[in-house]
């Protein structure tokens, strides 16, 4: 499982690294240290809450303006597969981005939640990078 650091999460986030600090001392995400002293957050739990955040967002985050070419990074919230097709949620900010791809792009692609991807939005399309 993908783990990131306050400054990564903070990023997927839209937060300052202060920010996401700051909630992972107060207790609203999980925790823990590796070896070299920093700390991490597992996948699976930045991604619950960063869905939680989004929920509750009223005010907490400020709605992004702007976009470099439409690119949205994010985390995999969600995984839907069915025997051909797939669906994949990511929560970038405060921005729910969903994708209808097949499963075998999803199996390629090695996606899981708590992973970091990229949705990039063309017309009505939700294409989805891994990064």
């Amino acid at each position: 499982m993908q783990s990131y650091t306050i400054g990564q999460a903070a990023r997927l986030l839209g937060v300052s690294p202060d920010t996401a600090r700051r909630w992972a001392d107060a207790g609203r995400v999980a925790t823990h240290r590796y070896e070299g002293g920093k700390r991490l957050i597992d996948g699976k739990d930045l991604a619950a809450f960063s869905v939680e955040l989004a929920k509750g967002a009223s005010g907490e985050l400020d709605a992004s303006y702007t976009s470099v070419r439409n690119a949205f990074p994010g985390i995999v919230t969600a995984i839907k597969m069915g025997d051909v097709a797939a669906q994949v949620e990511i929560q970038a900010g405060p921005h729910r981005l969903v994708s209808l791809l097949t499963r075998e792009a999803v199996e390629e692609l090695g996606l899981e939640v708590g992973m970091e991807a990229t949705a990039r939005v063309k017309s009505t399309n939700v294409h989805i990078d891994r990064t």
